[in-house]
């Protein structure tokens, strides 16, 4: 009995450990790949800040569900944008609890990488 219960754990651990490992890795690779981009216009092309800005998109991941991310990135974009259609991106609370989550992770990234 105590055997089949410990292969049921054991064959539910991967699931477990799958389950983590897509959280972490839920960003797509474009996603990625274009943060890398603009964080390496805004701080040099060297090879250096090529791997800090890597590791900070991976500690912004870590840190922030793909969704969320998106969310805030969006928000950020529609407040580039003129307009009183646009005011809501800059005064409602959930916009702006998504940009200061963003911009959290940005800050720890930051800490970790640079």
């Amino acid at each position: 009995m105590i055997r089949l219960a410990t292969l049921a754990l054991l064959a539910a651990a991967p699931a477990a450990a799958q389950t983590v490992a897509d959280r972490l890795n839920d960003y797509p690779t474009e996603a990625r790949a274009d943060y890398v981009f603009g964080c390496m216009a805004a701080n040099g092309q060297r090879r250096d800040v090529l791997a800090k800005c890597a590791c900070s998109i991976d500690e912004i991941a870590a840190i922030l569900p793909y969704e969320t991310y998106v969310e805030a990135e969006t928000v950020l974009s529609m407040r580039l944008t003129g307009g009183e259609r646009m005011a809501v991106f800059n005064s409602a609370a959930e916009a702006n609890t998504l940009v200061a989550d963003l911009r959290r992770a940005q800050a720890e990234a930051e800490i970790v990488c640079f």
